[in-house]
């Protein structure tokens, strides 16, 4: 991109690189062309990460913190214009030969992203997936490959990983998955892990396990870590040093410690008093019961051998009874697994299930699940459930 470009133009920076720093990025600035349109969206950014260090990137939706990510090894795509400078182990990485690039993507700077499936090949198994990372990057193929694979996997807390070798993705809780991206990100030993809201799709257990997972990585590993999220109350627990992003700018860098104890920065102070407020009203004891289930079962049978006989049950709901009345938010928690979209989709009878279903009196349970009878009218009209043809539209 041209020097001259006066959208992407920022007051001049030193370009001195710290000694001690695995990562260090100065003065980098980043536009996308949009017909025709030179669109800033990181406008001037230096940071560095030290040696086993934890760096967060926090800030809003949009403030620029994946794209100052992604940018470190290249992976924009033709539609960035970047400048500035990003220094590898004193390497720069900017104006790298592509074939630079890729022997340190992967090898030194790997990457865990928000969400596994859209990382995740869903048609490969996760042997095939985690085997080919090991062959491109350090060789090894047959019965060392599938070694590798079993200690990555046993690495990151995946149990019994032998018998998950022939699982896909979909076979997997979201926690599961998230650790299966983390073996990948680890399988060829790198320096730097960069995690861009790595447990934000995930509930508060599985996520509680994961920053545990990342922790004790980091350390038995000696990896430098930048993590990027908009949660602080994460950031407080991960993290050593904090940048603060907002409109593409760092607005105010710290001791972890000291940014949450004397913020500086107007944003960093409304960021720490965004906390979520309110109380539900009351619901008046008349309310009418809209929807209610009575021991509600949803088993998946287990199936085996060439004749696909049923061999066992997963019971993904094993006796749920709630009630929701006329004006009533009803909070169904619980971690990955536990049953909750099971429950949901068994409620509104888009899977089979065993008991009771009543909305406004009436058993909705009747019937197959999916029909075109009364029950699914009901379904479709009181819980929003499109109908076939506005689904296939």
């Amino acid at each position: 991109m041209s020097a001259a470009t006066e959208t992407l133009s920022s007051p001049a920076q030193s370009t001195a690189h710290p000694p001690d720093a695995v990562l260090s990025v100065r003065d980098l600035r980043i536009g996308f062309r949009q017909e025709g349109q030179l669109v800033p969206a990181v406008k001037g950014v230096s940071f560095h990460i030290k040696r086993g260090e934890t760096v967060a990137l926090v800030g809003e939706s949009g403030s620029g913190k994946s794209v100052t990510a992604l940018s470190t090894v290249r992976l924009l795509g033709h539609a960035a214009e970047v400048e500035g400078s990003v220094n590898y182990a004193g390497r720069e990485l900017i104006d790298a030969p592509d074939k630079v690039l890729r022997d340190i993507r992967g090898n030194d700077i790997s990457f865990i992203f928000q969400e596994p499936m859209t990382s995740l090949n869903p048609l490969h198994t996760l042997e095939k997936q985690l085997s080919e990372s090991v062959r491109l990057h350090q060789g090894l193929t047959g019965a060392k490959a599938r070694a590798r694979v079993v200690e990555l996997l046993n690495r990151v807390g995946i149990r019994d990983p032998e018998t998950r070798l022939a699982d896909y993705p979909h076979q997997l809780s979201g926690g599961q998955r998230q650790r299966v991206m983390i073996a990948m990100a680890l399988a060829n030993g790198p320096d730097l892990l960069i995690a861009d809201e790595p447990t934000t799709a995930l509930d508060v257990t599985i996520q509680a396990q994961i920053l545990d997972l990342l922790a004790e990585l980091k350390e038995a590993e000696g990896l430098s870590l930048l993590f990027i999220s908009h949660d602080l109350g994460i950031v407080r627990r991960i993290a050593d040093r904090v940048c603060v992003m907002k409109d593409g700018l760092i607005v105010e860098q710290g001791p972890v410690e000291s940014i949450f104890a004397d913020p500086q920065h107007d944003y960093t102070k409304k960021l720490l008093a965004a906390e979520p407020v309110g109380v539900a009203d009351p619901v008046a004891s008349d309310a009418q019961v809209m929807a209610e289930t009575k021991d509600l079962k949803v088993w998946f049978p287990i199936q085996r051998g060439l004749l696909r006989r049923t061999v066992g049950h997963v019971k993904a709901v094993n006796g749920a009874t709630l009630t929701v009345r006329s004006g009533e938010t009803l909070g169904v928690v619980g971690e990955s697994g536990s049953g909750k979209t099971t429950l949901a989709l068994a409620i509104m009878r888009l899977i089979e299930s065993d008991g009771p279903i009543l909305f406004m009196g009436r058993d909705i349970a009747l019937g197959t699940a999916g029909d075109s009878g009364p029950c699914a009218a009901i379904c479709r009209s009181s819980f929003r459930i499109p109908s076939a043809a506005s689904r296939r539209a």
